[in-house]
């Protein structure tokens, strides 16, 4: 069972604690993740009926119950593998490197002389953009593990909505 996916609107998820890769990918991808080791079983269902976001599960007992909200379950074992069949039911991508990988926070773009000294000086003087963000203090620049993860995505069919996000919101 699955939720209309208004045209435009990302799609936000509650992913149990059995699929933490495939939650920190979909964060890579900018959606909004709720995932942490207390959400799994009711806890999950719960969560996600109240934010009304889709639950991503591999809990078979978690499925067969009658209430419980829209939902995908995975069947794979092996987060690339997660990260197709989820592609292949909703549309992926909300903004590239958006939200923080830790906390979800989305991230916010600051000017590179308020993080002096907070980041290696090779990194202060070859980077002009850095976010943060505004729950842990995170800080994020382009570096090379962003093109390994567009290169990722890209082997997993998934490049085009990466590229896409990362266009839209830069």
């Amino acid at each position: 069972m699955l939720p209309c996916v208004a045209m435009g609107e990302p799609v936000t998820f509650a992913v149990d604690r059995m699929l933490g890769r495939l939650a920190r990918w979909l964060r890579i991808l900018g959606h909004d993740v709720a995932y942490g080791p207390q959400l799994s079983g009711r806890a999950l269902a719960a969560c996600a009926r109240r934010e009304g976001r889709l639950l991503v599960t591999r809990d078979t007992r978690l499925v067969r119950d009658p209430d419980v909200p829209p939902h995908v379950f995975i069947t794979s074992d092996r987060f690339r593998e997660q990260l197709a069949e989820l592609a292949r039911v909703v549309p992926l991508g909300a903004g590239f490197l958006g939200r923080c990988l830790d906390c979800n926070r989305p991230l916010e773009r600051v000017a590179k002389e308020s993080i002096a000294g907070r980041v290696p000086p090779f990194v202060y003087a070859t980077q002009e953009v850095f976010h943060r963000c505004p729950r842990c203090g995170r800080l994020y620049w382009a570096a090379t593990h962003r093109a390994r993860m567009l290169s990722e995505l890209q082997t997993m069919g998934l490049g085009e909505a990466a590229a896409a996000a990362e266009e839209a919101h830069g």
